[in-house]
């Protein structure tokens, strides 16, 4: 009775001992072409070079296999992928969220961010807020909007005109710089950084304290809604406004 008792299937290449036909078709350390030969004497030519014998093409008749330093080759394989992961581009969409009535200096602190991330070459999903009465005047969501695709038109493009969502109005930014060049240049920055602290220890250290204070600020401004004073304020305004017509 047959069982089936799971586990996975390997997908490494079976080598030296592991291989079980009579024949192969043999390649040298060098790519030169040997040819089909008994598989004992693949295994003792493997010795003799102190290689490992590795099948590299299972489903060829004769099956195709190759001398080489296998670990070399897993570790030389396992650092290509890592440096393709590296240099791999994600496409990242980050959100900004404001309110018509915006206050300027919110606006222009919110604006950096935009420009950082265009910069970066990210998309950004710019959504208007509106509540309560403001939701009856649209066109003022669409003229911020309108106005801060201008403020940013050298870095990024309207990718997706603004249009209501509910209380919302969303429109997309698309960056002009490709994630992969801003990549780049980020390394290219990095790499001139770090030549520069080599020249300059004492100046580089005082540099990148600051850059480490200035980089944390940032990074807690852009994850807090800059808007919520300015809602809170404005709810307390309106409300003895409404309890006053109310009596």
């Amino acid at each position: 009775m047959w069982c089936y008792r799971g586990g996975s299937i390997s997908t490494e290449p079976r080598i030296n001992d592991r291989i079980r036909v009579p024949e192969v078709r043999l390649v040298g350390p060098s790519g030169e072409q040997v040819g089909i030969v008994p598989l004992a004497k693949a295994l003792e030519l493997a010795q003799e070079y102190d290689l490992d014998l590795v099948e590299v093409a299972a489903s060829a008749r004769p099956p195709v296999c190759k001398l080489m330093d296998y670990g070399k080759f897993k570790y030389e394989s396992a650092m290509k992928a890592r440096e393709a992961r590296k240099n791999q581009a994600h496409t990242v969409i980050k959100e900004m969220k404001l309110r018509p009535k915006i206050d300027p200096h919110d606006y222009d602190t919110k604006k950096g961010h935009v420009v950082r991330f265009l910069k970066q070459g990210d998309k950004v999903k710019i959504t208007i807020m509106f509540r309560g009465r403001e939701q009856s005047r649209p066109e003022l969501g669409y003229r911020l909007l309108q106005r801060l695709a201008s403020d940013v038109e050298d870095l990024g493009f309207i990718e997706s005109n603004p249009k209501q969502d509910g209380r919302n109005m969303i429109m997309v930014l698309g960056p002009h710089k490709k994630k992969t060049e801003a990549m780049a240049e980020a390394r290219e920055a990095q790499a001139a950084r770090k030549a520069e602290a080599k020249a300059n220890p004492g100046k580089s250290q005082n540099a990148a304290e600051t850059d480490e204070v200035d980089g944390i600020d940032e990074d807690i401004v852009d994850d807090v809604d800059l808007g919520d004073d300015e809602d809170i304020a404005e709810e307390t305004a309106e409300a003895p406004a409404e309890a006053s017509s109310q009596v």
